[in-house]
């Protein structure tokens, strides 16, 4: 599997949340209709630091031998990530009534990144290139 495509890929993704968390709070909030408050605010601004973490950490090392031993700390952390994110978020497009696009749209790309980052940690990349 080429996975500096997947690193990009996750950290543009990542990287375009965080942007957005971190400088449209409010309207993301509104967006979500949820009432906006200092808490709300400051759990999104966390919320987009998280994300720029994972989206920084990504870019970085998509250049290194990711899978199997190699950089596995990086691999599990993006696979929990994007796995317990997909599950969340399947749980919530079940039962959700508005914004239903958002959510259906957000599990179908957290459950690809997840699926593509369970796949990079259960293979060793060496012996897929020989």
């Amino acid at each position: 599997m080429n996975t500096k495509l997947l690193m990009t890929l996750s950290a543009i993704f990542t990287g375009a949340l965080g942007l957005s968390l971190s400088f449209l709070p409010k309207e993301i909030d509104q967006l979500l209709n949820a009432e906006a408050n200092n808490s709300s605010m400051l759990f999104l601004q966390l919320l987009s630091a998280l994300y720029l973490g994972f989206a920084i950490m990504n870019w970085m090392a998509k250049g290194s031998i990711i899978g199997g031993i190699y950089n596995r700390p990086i691999a599990i952390g993006n696979f929990m990530h994007f796995a317990v994110g997909a599950i969340a978020l399947i749980k919530i497009a079940t039962s959700i009534e508005t914004h239903t696009e958002i959510i259906i749209s957000l599990t179908v790309i957290y459950a690809i990144f997840a699926v593509g980052f369970a796949y990079v940690f259960m293979h060793n990349p060496i012996k897929d290139n020989q």
